[in-house]
């Protein structure tokens, strides 16, 4: 069986126990293009144990043939599967069942209770259970009562019983929301059953963070403020807001990615080594990196936070329409499709130190990346033109695409002659192993199953995170700092150049 990467070589492998994944939402998108295709790719290589079953509950009027044949069609649409139509699909399809119910009714969890047993008759999943909330967010109250009230949530039926739920994001909409949201799961679930899921942390890239500080002498000794300049975290969409114009209308940017994927990833970078790697050890990390980042005032705000909006522009050689024109949009809306912090952490190894924080949408190029910017040397040897030509040396861990890590640094060309060139040290998963990198629902799903609960956030950690972000929504929403237009195919606006700029430091060009 699989283990969690940070547990790797560390003899802590854990086993899958046949189980049921329950899909609330199992209608939509994230069922047939992520969830299903991640559990079939876990089980054509043999990391599910045979009864790993799925029971998808939804109000569309489905049969299950039909579900199974939607569920074969995300398989056969995702590149990386093959061998939908063979005995392994046959094998794997059994597995899959559908109740047509709506989860907002109490009167569902009854027929959703008995196929669940019955279930547990045929497969011998033994009320093992994982319930997956692939829904609104407006649902996960009235749908987390009902599983409270039905008895679902209860685990007592022998030791060898579990009983988990999965969240997706975004998990509330400020500080106040989330608060009120982990009260009413708290009710219903203990923290240890409570498997709050942001996909980056799942990507081999972001786990690979730890691995690259504590697992090779050569870094960690100069992670620091003596040695690093600063940081800058960037995740850029070529992509606008598609058919999404309405949710972005509610939620922007910073609710989008800021409070949760791009946090995450600074909260990898920045925070101490862990006691163990264990879930509570690496959270405890996280959570006191977040209680160190410096609160934004309304006038810090104003001074470290930028926002944008994509106009008219143009993008891989085609026109795009602006923001504003996108279907579901208000035509005069204010809300945030680009947005760039500057953050302070205010412990020993960190301080003085900026981390920059940028994400758009409609930007030129897709990419997100950690770039470590190490201090130039105290006294240079090689002469003025060598010393104006000096590049920093930078320490690049690719997310996506061309997961990889990459160290930039200066080199002598050949020759007579004292001349510098940078040069990049590459290393990329796909080609450097040899074997199929995971996606993140394989990674965190598996995860769940086993129990580990390390790449999910726990509830002081949301709160922790809202509570960094909601003092910045405010000043947005009061219309202190308008929304500054970019053209679509740009970097972002000018504003975020000047952002960057009051450092005496430049965004990269990626």
């Amino acid at each position: 069986m699989k283990s969690n990467p940070l547990r790797e070589g560390l003899g802590m492998e854990q086993s899958v126990e046949p189980c049921i994944l329950v899909i609330f939402g199992a209608s939509g998108d994230l069922t047939h293009r992520k969830l299903v295709p991640a559990l079939f790719n876990l089980t054509r290589q043999g990391m599910l144990p045979n009864g790993f079953s799925v029971l998808g509950v939804a109000r569309s009027p489905l049969s299950l043939d039909q579900f199974r044949e939607r569920m074969k069609e995300g398989i056969a649409q995702d590149a990386g599967m093959v061998g939908s139509g063979s005995d392994l699909w046959q094998s794997f399809a059994q597995g899959l069942f559908y109740l047509q119910a709506d989860p907002h009714l109490e009167e569902s969890y009854e027929k959703i209770k008995k196929t669940l047993e019955q279930i547990d008759g045929e497969r011998g999943t033994q009320s093992r259970r994982v319930f997956y909330l692939a829904l609104p967010p407006s649902s996960y109250n009235a749908v987390v009562q009902s599983l409270g009230k039905s008895g679902l949530a209860k685990e007592d039926r022998g030791e060898s019983e579990w009983v988990r739920i999965i969240i997706e994001k975004p998990f509330g909409r400020d500080l106040e929301s989330a608060q009120q949201l982990n009260r009413t799961i708290h009710e219903v679930f203990r923290e240890d059953q409570i498997y709050r899921i942001d996909h980056y942390l799942g990507k081999e890239t972001v786990q690979n963070i730890l691995v690259l500080r504590l697992a090779n002498g050569i870094f960690e000794p100069i992670w620091n403020r003596r040695y690093i300049d600063s940081i800058q975290i960037t995740a850029a969409e070529t992509l606008g807001v598609e058919n999404r114009g309405a949710y972005y209308e509610e939620a922007g940017l910073l609710r989008d990615m800021m409070q949760n994927h791009l946090l995450q990833l600074l909260c990898l970078t920045a925070m101490e080594p862990p006691v163990a790697f264990d879930a509570d050890a690496v959270r405890d990390e996280k959570v006191k990196v977040l209680r160190a980042i410096r609160p934004f005032t309304p006038a810090a705000a104003a001074q470290f936070a930028v926002r944008g909006q994509y106009g008219p522009g143009s993008l891989l050689g085609r026109p795009v329409a602006g923001y504003r024109d996108e279907p579901g949009v208000s035509p005069e809306s204010q809300m945030e499709t680009y947005a760039a912090l500057r953050l302070s952490i205010d412990n020993w190894r960190w301080a003085g130190v900026p981390f920059f924080l940028r994400s758009g949408k409609r930007l030129p190029k897709q990419v997100t990346e950690v770039a470590v910017r190490f201090k130039e040397p105290p006294h240079l040897l090689f002469g003025p033109s060598a010393s104006t030509l000096l590049e920093s040396n930078f320490l690049v861990l690719r997310i996506q695409p061309d997961e990889g890590i990459a160290l930039k640094f200066e080199a002598k060309l050949p020759g007579q002659g004292m001349n510098l060139r940078p040069v990049i040290m590459d290393f990329r998963y796909g080609s450097s192993f040899g074997e199929e990198v995971p996606t993140a629902y394989e990674n965190l799903l598996l995860d769940c199953m086993q129990g580990d609960a390390t790449l999910f956030t726990r509830s002081d950690e949301v709160e922790c995170a809202w509570g960094l972000i909601s003092p910045i929504l405010e000043v947005w929403k009061e219309g202190v700092t308008p929304v500054q237009s970019y053209e679509a195919g740009s970097w972002g606006p000018v504003i975020a150049d000047e952002l960057i700029g009051k450092d005496e430091r430049q965004w990269r060009r990626l």
